[in-house]
């Protein structure tokens, strides 16, 4: 390894998108590239205990967070670590498994910015922060179709859970490089997942693609479906990229084609309408389909993964 892995954290609640943007990002990376960590495995209790301990896993105290950290500075000075596993299909935990860092580490959970220390860890932070009344229906699908519960017990849970949601999981928000807010246009129907917009919220924190050349193409034309504006984040200044689920192919090639101008290692995902694996998703009725926002969005992270490597490689990176 020419340089230290390069660590990707990606935050959210329970049921945010979290695994679907890690999926298409490591598909662009290269998934012999890529180590994935879920940070759910460095919970303190298994589901029994919690439900007797009344704790629920979004607490820090449910987990082990110096463990993960160790670990995570483990990793990013390219040694290996022996991590826990915890299955969401049983509740228990399972034989810890040997873990060797690729080029790119990717991390997603629910406690990845707690402290400063594991803050540190990464080179690039991404929020999730969907609607919440959205993030319900989606665990209550996720929850019921994968992990064997019913309906209300999924609700029951939710409810259980919004203290701890608010006072841990979604002040983390403020430590993102980029946070990411998929939302329904407001014409779509309830049930229809497949049609979504995405809201980009771009942090100087770390240096975005110069994308004043979409700003100029579209300042002049009334709502267009990719936009790109300014706007606060709890109170700070930052750019805004906005891409509708109507975004055609040629507007679509416009932001691609900034991306990968400066990224050569990208060219090969830069055309969506070849490659239709990228922004997957599930249709409503089973079919794949490919949303646009959802491509771009891991085309974009994927593209600060590649661009942080080249800034290590020079010594000018965090």
């Amino acid at each position: 390894m020419s340089h230290r892995p390069i660590i990707l954290g990606i935050v959210g609640d329970s049921a945010a998108g979290k695994t679907t943007l890690t999926r298409g990002i490591a598909q662009v990376l290269g998934l012999d590239n890529v180590t994935v960590i879920c940070t759910d495995d460095y919970h303190r209790y298994d589901r029994r205990q919690r439900a007797e301990l009344g704790i629920t896993a979004l607490h820090p105290d449910c987990n082990y967070l110096d463990i993960m950290q160790q670990h995570l500075n483990l990793l990013r000075t390219g040694q290996p670590i022996l991590k826990p596993i915890y299955s969401h299909e049983t509740g228990r935990f399972q034989p810890p498994e040997y873990v060797k860092p690729n080029k790119f580490v990717m991390v997603e959970g629910l406690l990845g910015y707690s402290s400063r220390g594991v803050r540190d860890c990464f080179d690039v932070k991404v929020y999730l922060a969907p609607p919440e009344w959205l993030r319900f229906k989606w665990k209550v699908k996720r929850d019921t179709m994968k992990r064997g519960y019913n309906e209300e017990e999924v609700l029951a849970e939710l409810r259980k859970r919004e203290p701890d949601s608010e006072q841990f999981i979604r002040p983390q928000r403020q430590y993102a490089d980029v946070v990411v807010s998929f939302y329904p246009p407001e014409d779509a129907s309830n049930e229809d997942f497949s049609r979504l917009n995405v809201r980009l919220v771009l942090r100087p924190t770390i240096p975005h693609p110069d994308l004043t050349a979409i700003f100029d193409q579209t300042a002049a034309k009334t709502m267009p479906a990719i936009r790109l504006g300014l706007d606060r984040d709890m109170g700070k200044p930052v750019d805004v990229l906005e891409v509708d689920s109507h975004a055609t192919s040629d507007q679509v090639k416009e932001l691609e084609k900034v991306l990968c101008s400066e990224i050569p290692d990208l060219l090969p995902y830069c055309n969506l309408q070849i490659d239709q694996e990228l922004g997957k998703i599930t249709g409503t009725t089973g079919e794949p389909v490919q949303s646009y926002p959802l491509a771009l969005t891991q085309l974009l992270v994927a593209y600060h993964m590649l661009k942080a490597t080249q800034l290590v490689s020079i010594g000018n990176y965090r």
